[in-house]
């Protein structure tokens, strides 16, 4: 007597990441960000900087404004204000996260494994990508969320949460803390160094903008405005000049957009 063991799948019906490779290389980066320590560490190291740069930023509203110097008077703000000021160091922890997503193979030398896995280079960034800015979108919302939760209590009679706006400017965070730690990822594969990669992602986004502002000279204060740290300020203030809004965050992700290219040029040129 045979006996015949039943497949456990439908005829004809095979898992997707079996038959989209695509789908397949996301699964396994997916794997293998949160196997790495340093993933869990960089988190933790971004709700640890919002919620002191949050409450730190809130205590100086609240002191100048009841101190006796009036031009330390800063009245009642909005509570996600202050919060959009201390993503101005937090975001560092969310770059961190994204260089190391490719940093740390090129590191340790995993990164042939993983193209031996997955050949088409291309299709192991996009996975990088897709991974990185799905991950780092969540932590904005967090990080968002508790820059708000610590801010809002310090700030007390000084601030001021409405519902609509406040849920706005945390995702607001979120898609700008998404898109520079693509941005970085990005960077990352063309540098392959992580303390390289922070150094240049330092000047990008905060020593070259603010470089070029010191002459106060129009044709540089325009130039300025150009670079993602400073297209990133305008989306999430929501400025109307020198551009609108949405112009920053088409700016902000056209950067992300080049560096992921840039990276995907430097992955096929070179040996890993």
């Amino acid at each position: 007597m045979t006996t015949t063991t039943a497949s456990t799948h439908r005829p004809g019906v095979t898992p997707a990441h079996r038959t989209d490779p695509l789908a397949g290389a996301v699964a396994a980066e997916w794997t293998r960000l949160w196997s790495v320590r340093s993933t869990w560490w960089t988190v933790l190291a971004g709700v640890l900087l919002m919620a002191a740069s949050a409450g730190q930023l809130a205590i100086y509203v609240a002191n100048g404004n009841t101190d006796d110097d009036p031009l330390n008077d800063a009245g009642v703000v909005a509570v996600t204000d202050v919060v959009i000021d201390a993503v101005g160091l937090t975001q560092y922890a969310v770059l961190a996260l994204g260089l190391l997503a490719i940093t740390g193979e090129f590191t340790t030398g995993t990164i042939r494994t993983t193209l031996q896995c997955t050949p088409s280079r291309g299709r192991v960034l996009l996975a990088k990508a897709l991974v990185t800015g799905a991950v780092t979108v969540v932590l904005g919302l967090l990080l968002g969320a508790v820059g708000v939760l610590v801010a809002a209590p310090v700030l007390g009679r000084w601030g001021t949460a409405p519902a609509a706006g406040t849920a706005g400017d945390v995702v607001a965070v979120a898609v700008y803390l998404a898109l520079v730690g693509v941005f970085a990822l990005g960077l990352a594969a063309v540098l392959r160094s992580a303390v390289l990669t922070l150094t240049v992602l330092f000047a990008t986004l905060y020593i070259v903008p603010l470089s070029l502002r010191e002459p106060d000279i129009a044709v540089l204060d325009r130039i300025a405005d150009a670079f993602p740290g400073e297209a990133g300020r305008h989306f999430l203030t929501g400025d109307t000049g020198p551009y609108p809004a949405a112009v920053g965050l088409l700016l902000l992700a056209g950067w992300a957009a080049a560096a992921l290219l840039a990276g995907r040029a430097a992955l096929r040129r070179r040996d890993a």
